[in-house]
């Protein structure tokens, strides 16, 4: 009896296993598809929340519009996050060497990173990533298109930025030209 069930726990985790490095593929699959996508977001940090639309063109580049009084912008290349405030013509400069937005706006690192995570499945798929520096990234992906969902990343300070994302386009022709920097005045 007992190596009825052993046979049959081991089987199913067996077959548990393979479903999610199953899922896992899928996801790097689509992503490996994708050039860029434009999508609206829900960006929680800490307990505030903001508004806006967002374009990520892989690798490393991304605009943010956000919905609010001081009219800010993110702007990223592959070296430096710019946070512009236009209301107040305010530019704040970033370097993202070591920022966890290297793993998730850099489509190899992307992959990667699905690959090492630890998969759960709730109401969207989440793979799960811990850094060397007590950092955590958790992707989300939906569960039935496996399209990106959104990120929550937990820094070495313990703060928590949560991004909820909802895909408009994938892969538009885009301007370069908006993901120039802003120069200083």
């Amino acid at each position: 009896m007992f190596g009825r069930v052993f046979i049959l726990f081991f089987t199913f985790l067996n077959f548990s296993l393979c479903l999610y490095a199953d899922e896992k593929q899928l996801i790097i699959n689509k992503l490996i598809d994708i050039n860029n996508i434009t999508f609206n977001f829900e960006q929680t940090t800490n307990a505030s929340k903001e508004i806006g639309t967002c374009i990520l063109a892989f690798d490393n580049k991304l605009v943010c519009n956000y919905e609010d009084s001081m009219q800010k912008k993110i702007v990223m290349d592959s070296k430096t996050l710019v946070v512009q405030h236009k209301r107040y013509n305010k530019i704040y400069f970033y370097p993202i060497s070591n920022s966890p937005f290297a793993k998730i706006f850099n489509k190899n690192n992307l992959i990667k990173l699905v690959e090492k995570s630890h998969y759960q499945l709730n109401d969207n798929i989440e793979l799960s990533y811990y850094g060397d520096n007590k950092e955590k990234i958790i992707i989300f992906f939906k569960k039935n298109s496996y399209d990106l969902a959104g990120w929550r990343i937990v820094d070495h300070l313990q703060n928590i930025i949560s991004f909820s994302i909802e895909i408009i386009n994938i892969n538009n022709d885009i301007d370069p030209k908006i993901f120039k920097i802003p120069s200083t005045y």
